[in-house]
């Protein structure tokens, strides 16, 4: 399968791609939306969604999430965020609620985050696919293999990163990254089912912005 993604991550991907694992993996989830019963989120074209809007030299914060949205028009290739026009997902809206208590900044109508992501906000799901109605319908197919590679790669290559870890399932993934180069940030999960357990209150935007300045990198609009 030739994989359609910003020259950047391609290029330092490419061996990954080439593994027998991967293509395994872009056989059976090429066949998912082939088949289309039941339909895959996010689109096709959105699969690398986060890698286009957010290219390895410009990577300046990892966000973790587990899988895509499987609700209708939900998932576009970018963790924890749902296109201009689609209700704001719970999760999303405590993230909010944590910014506007950290910083100040008034909660949006969209929960669009690609804003983020032109920043630099690399929106990374574990899992880049799922089927309609089934959460975490694709775990285990191969795509952690890939994106444990991604965590690794921007840890190796890179400086002064910021990982956003929320949730026991990121949280494990904090052994990829070397915490001698980056800063790396841990909380339970906005989930409405863990937020009030130390999400609220964990500051991680004014703690991001802070290393991002004091690492002479410009912070993110958040």
């Amino acid at each position: 399968m030739n994989v359609t993604i910003e020259d950047s991550w391609k290029t330092t991907l490419s061996e990954e791609f080439k593994k027998d694992y991967f293509k395994q993996l872009s056989a059976e989830v090429k066949g998912s939306y082939l088949l289309n019963e039941p339909p895959i989120y996010p689109p096709a074209s959105l699969v690398f969604n986060a890698f286009n809007l957010t290219p390895l030299d410009e990577v300046k914060v990892v966000i973790l999430g587990q899988d895509p949205y499987h609700g209708i028009g939900q998932a576009h290739g970018l963790s924890f965020s749902v296109p201009d026009g689609v209700k704001i997902p719970p999760s999303l809206q405590n993230i909010y609620k944590e910014i506007k208590n950290d910083i100040g900044t008034e909660i949006p109508e969209s929960g669009n985050l690609e804003r983020w992501a032109k920043q630099g906000v690399l929106l990374l799901n574990a899992t880049l696919t799922v089927p309609a109605g089934t959460a975490g319908g694709h775990q285990g197919l191969g795509w952690e293999t890939f994106t444990d590679a991604v965590i690794k790669k921007i840890s190796d290559k890179k400086e002064h990163v910021v990982f956003l870890l929320w949730g026991n399932f990121a949280r494990s993934k904090s052994n990829l990254i070397d915490k001698k180069k980056h800063l790396v940030l841990e909380a339970p999960h906005p989930s409405p089912f863990s937020a009030h357990s130390g999400f609220f209150g964990c500051k991680h935007f004014s703690k991001t912005n802070t290393y991002l300045k004091n690492n002479n990198l410009s912070e993110i609009d958040w």
